[in-house]
């Protein structure tokens, strides 16, 4: 069987983008049980309510939905436990030190499969307050109406 090549994209956390301003972004491998890994073969998870928190050292991701493996028996792994992040010395310390700081908080922004191996794309954040949201919603919105005038004009010039 061919080793994987590539980013093969498992699941994607779009409310944290709208909810926080993003820093900083970091690749982390994750430790996983052999279902956890056939779980997200099959594209299965959720990191709505997905968290990083640092212990001792060592970062830890919370409330991050694997479903348990379909065809897995009694060594199925349970669905939202703890997962060990996979990061550099220095990257740790730099993601405590940081986000000991007020309003800052470490999240995760995607899942996915690289080269084979899973991993996690997490980010060092701040919470937006609820004017920066909106805002972020009209610049969003602006934009998109630019881009269909601008069609639509080129439609016209071409006819």
């Amino acid at each position: 069987m061919a080793k994987e090549k590539g980013r093969k994209l498992i699941a994607q956390n779009k409310k944290a983008r709208h909810d926080y301003h993003i820093l900083d972004t970091y690749e982390a491998g994750l430790v996983l049980t052999g279902t956890e890994v056939k779980s997200l073969r099959q594209g299965r998870a959720s990191l709505a309510d997905g968290f990083v928190q640092m212990d001792a050292h060592e970062a830890w991701l919370y409330n991050v939905h694997v479903p348990e493996y379909s065809q897995g028996t009694w060594t199925n792994h349970s669905a939202r436990r703890k997962r060990k992040l996979l990061l550099h010395r220095v990257e740790i310390e730099k993601l405590e030190s940081k986000s000991q700081e007020t309003g800052h908080t470490i999240v995760p922004l995607a899942l996915y499969f690289k080269d084979g191996r899973a991993k996690v794309e997490i980010a060092l954040a701040r919470g937006k307050k609820e004017y920066d949201k909106r805002q972020t919603l009209r610049e969003k919105q602006d934009r998109r109406e630019a881009e269909r005038a601008m069609s639509a004009i080129r439609r016209k010039q071409r006819a």
